[in-house]
């Protein structure tokens, strides 16, 4: 399905723990690992295969807010390209990991407990 993304779904090997941010991480990046990493776990969507997409968020919002920073002094060119370019990535990251309000808002895919009874469905074939 082109320009869909697919719902977000339980899954069985979910981390269900709120796992500490890694050490090496910067200081914004690491407060938005706190701050997101328990609605992750309490909704079961992330599994260890996903750390890095978590971790790659994570630097990304933090990229922004240290260059925020460093904005402050003065307007940069070259800082508001790479603030842009890490806006976008965070975004883009956020929409996979379901952090947005768009990617919230989909159902997540349910078990169809009356499946195979066609008989209540007009469409049913």
């Amino acid at each position: 399905m082109k320009g869909r993304k697919p719902q977000l779904a339980a899954d069985i090997n979910a981390i269900t723990a709120t796992l500490k941010p890694p050490a090496w991480m910067a200081k914004h990046a690491k407060t938005e690992w706190r701050r997101v990493m328990p609605e992750l776990a309490k909704r079961r969507i992330l599994t260890p295969a996903d750390l890095g997409c978590l971790e790659s968020y994570c630097i990304a919002i933090g990229r922004v807010r240290e260059i925020e920073l460093l904005l402050r002094a003065g307007i940069d060119p070259k800082l508001c390209r790479m603030q842009d370019k890490a806006m976008v990535t965070a975004r883009q990251l956020a929409a996979e990991l379901g952090l947005t309000p768009c990617s919230r808002s989909r159902p997540a895919v349910r078990d169809n407990d009356n499946e195979g009874d066609d008989d209540e469905n007009p469409l049913a074939l």
